[in-house]
C-alpha cells in the first residue's frame, strides 16, 4: 500500500475540563494515522495539558510514545478523580441509573454536584481551599518531563493564560512552559487560586483566548490551522437551571475571543480575495486555511457537571468519540490540507443557522 505524503498543519486546542478527553481521542487518531506533522500548537486549559503531554511523548518516543503519554496522563486524571473529585456517585445513585453519558438521569442531579455547586456559589477557593491543594499539580509533575518539553523540536507550543490584574492574554512559549504555566491556563477562578508566575497572577486562559490563534499567524509558517472544539458554539435550547445558565455564560465567554479572531481572519481573507491590499504589503498577511473538528452533536447532551466527571468509562467514551470524528474528518479532508480551507468562517461561525427546535 502506498503511504500518503506527511502533511504539515497547526493545531488549536480548546479547554473544557474532563471534556478534554475528546481532544485526547482526536490527537490519538491523528498520531495513529501518521498522515500529519504539526508545526505549532496553540492551546488553553485542558487543551494545553494534551499538547504538553503529546509533545514530550513525541520527543521521547515518536507517535507511539505520544499516544502512550496521553493515555497515561488521562489514566492518572481518572485515578486522582476517584479520590479527590468533588463529584462522586453514591451506590444509590448508581443503582438508580446515574451514568456519565447523559441518558436517563444526568450527573447534574447527583447530591455531590448540587453540594459542590452550592459551595462554589457561597465560598471562594481561598476560603474552601485555603492551603491551595491541587491534585493536578502532582499529576502534571509525574507525567510531563519539562526539560524534554522545553527543548522539544517537533513543534512550537503556545499556552494562553489570563493576567488577573490587566485582563490581557499572556502567551507562554515552549521554552517557558512549566507546571505553573499549565496550572495557570486551567485555573478557573471559582475553583482555583490564581497562579503566580514571575510576580504576576493568572487565571484560566479561556477568558482571553480559547485558544489564541494569533501566535500561529506570526510564529508559524504553515497556513493550515485545525481547531479542535470542545465547547459548543451553538445550543438550540435555552438554559433554565442556574448551573445550566452559568455553563452557557461560560461557553459564550470562552468562545467570544475565538470568534473575534475568526472575524479578523475572514476580513483579511476578503482583502486578499478582492485584491484590496497593495502588492508591497501583501506578504505581511496570511490567507489562513481553516479546518475544524466540532463536537456539538456528539456532546450536546452533556451537562456542565460532566466536565468534572473523571471516571475512566466516561473519559474513554469521549476519547472514542474524538477518534471517530478525527477519522471522519481526516478521511474527508486530507486532500484539502495545504490547498484550501474546509471551513467557511462566515457561514459556520459568524452567521450560523440554528437547527429547528422540536417542542
Amino acid at each position: 500500500m502506498t503511504r500518503l505524503k506527511l502533511k504539515k498543519i497547526n493545531l488549536a486546542l480548546q479547554g473544557g475540563g474532563a471534556h478534554g478527553a475528546f481532544t485526547w481521542g482526536v490527537l490519538d487518531y491523528l498520531l495513529e494515522s501518521e498522515k500529519l506533522d504539526f508545526e505549532a500548537i496553540t492551546a488553553t486549559s485542558a487543551g494545553c495539558m494534551n499538547a504538553a503531554v503529546m509533545l514530550q511523548g513525541l520527543t521521547k518516543g515518536g507517535n507511539d510514545g505520544a499516544r502512550e503519554s496521553l493515555q497515561k496522563f488521562w489514566q492518572a486524571i481518572s485515578a486522582a478523580g476517584s479520590v479527590f473529585s468533588p463529584i462522586q456517585r453514591s451506590p444509590f445513585e448508581t443503582l438508580m441509573g446515574l451514568n456519565p453519558f447523559g441518558a436517563h438521569w444526568g450527573l447534574e442531579n447527583s447530591l455531590s454536584f448540587k453540594m459542590m455547586d452550592m459551595a462554589f456559589r457561597t465560598f471562594s477557593p481561598y476560603q474552601f481551599n485555603p492551603y491551595n491543594v491541587n491534585p493536578l499539580r502532582e499529576i502534571i509533575e509525574s507525567t510531563i518531563d519539562f526539560d524534554c518539553l522545553q527543548n522539544c523540536q517537533h513543534a512550537k507550543l503556545f499556552v494562553t493564560a489570563t493576567n488577573v490584574r490587566t485582563g490581557e492574554a499572556k502567551i507562554f512559549e515552549t521554552h517557558e512552559i512549566t507546571v505553573d504555566v499549565l496550572l495557570a491556563s486551567a485555573a478557573l477562578p471559582f475553583l482555583f487560586h490564581a497562579v503566580e508566575i514571575n510576580g504576576d497572577h493568572y487565571w484560566d486562559g479561556g477568558y482571553m483566548g480559547n485558544p489564541s490563534l494569533w501566535p500561529l499567524f506570526y510564529r508559524a509558517k504553515v497556513e493550515d490551522v485545525l481547531i479542535i472544539h470542545v465547547n459548543p458554539m451553538i445550543r438550540n435550547d435555552v438554559p433554565m437551571e442556574s448551573y445550566a445558565i452559568d455553563n452557557r455564560v461560560n461557553e459564550i465567554t470562552f468562545n467570544a475571543s475565538l470568534l473575534k479572531e475568526l472575524r479578523a481572519i475572514s476580513f483579511v481573507q476578503k482583502l486578499l480575495r478582492d485584491d484590496m491590499i497593495k502588492p508591497e504589503f501583501r506578504k505581511m498577511y496570511k490567507d489562513i486555511r481553516l479546518h475544524a473538528i466540532r463536537a456539538e452533536e456528539s456532546m450536546k447532551d452533556l451537562s456542565v457537571a460532566s466536565k468534572f466527571d473523571t471516571s475512566w468509562a466516561f473519559l474513554t467514551h469521549l476519547r472514542d468519540i474524538g477518534r471517530d470524528m478525527a477519522r471522519e474528518w481526516l478521511d474527508g479532508h486530507y486532500d484539502a490540507i495545504g490547498t484550501r480551507a474546509t471551513v467557511n468562517i462566515s457561514k459556520d461561525y459568524l452567521n450560523p443557522k440554528l437547527k429547528k427546535v422540536t417542542p
